[in-house]
C-alpha cells in the first residue's frame, strides 16, 4: 500500500454529472485524456510541458485504467484535472477490494506475471487516495507532479 494511501467514503456523482464526462474504456483512451488535458494547460499558460513528467502521468493513468479493467470489473468513472504543478487522475471501478502489490515470486520460487502496476502508481504519484463509493466500488485518485 502507498504511504500516502487514505480510505474514506465519498458521495456519489449525479447521473447528469456522469453523462457529461465520457469515460475511457481502454488504457489508451485514458492516456489520451491525460495528454490532452496537460497539453491544453501548457498551451493556455504558455509554459513548456516537461516530457518526463507527462510520461509519468501517462503511465499512472494507464496503470490505474488497466487495474480497473483487470481487477475492478471495469472503469465506472474517470476524471483528469490539471491543478497547479500536477495532474490529478481519478479512476473508479466496481470492486471494493483495495489494491495490493504482489510479491514477484510465488512460494515455489517461480516468477509471477503482473503485480507491477500498483507499485508504479505509488512510486510516481505524490498523493494516492483510495475512496470507497456509497454504491459499491472504489475511486483511486493519484496526483502526479508535472515539474
Amino acid at each position: 500500500m502507498c504511504d500516502e494511501h487514505r480510505t474514506e467514503a465519498a458521495p456519489e456523482s449525479s447521473v447528469m454529472d456522469r453523462r457529461a464526462r465520457p469515460r475511457p474504456y481502454r488504457p489508451a483512451e485514458a492516456r489520451r485524456a491525460v495528454e490532452r488535458a496537460v497539453s491544453e494547460r501548457c498551451r493556455a499558460t504558455h509554459t513548456p510541458c516537461d516530457a518526463q513528467a507527462l510520461s509519468d502521468a501517462l503511465l499512472v493513468a494507464s496503470e490505474l485504467a488497466t487495474n480497473a479493467i483487470l481487477h475492478g470489473g471495469g472503469i465506472t468513472d474517470f476524471h483528469v484535472d490539471v491543478e497547479g504543478r500536477g495532474v490529478r487522475v481519478s479512476v473508479s471501478d466496481r470492486s471494493s477490494a483495495l489494491p495490493v502489490a504482489k510479491v514477484p515470486v510465488d512460494p515455489q520460487g517461480r516468477w509471477r506475471p503482473g503485480g507491477h502496476g500498483w507499485p508504479i502508481v505509488c512510486r510516481l504519484a505524490r498523493d494516492v487516495q483510495v475512496t470507497g463509493l456509497p454504491s459499491g466500488g472504489k475511486r483511486i485518485t493519484a496526483l502526479v507532479p508535472l515539474s
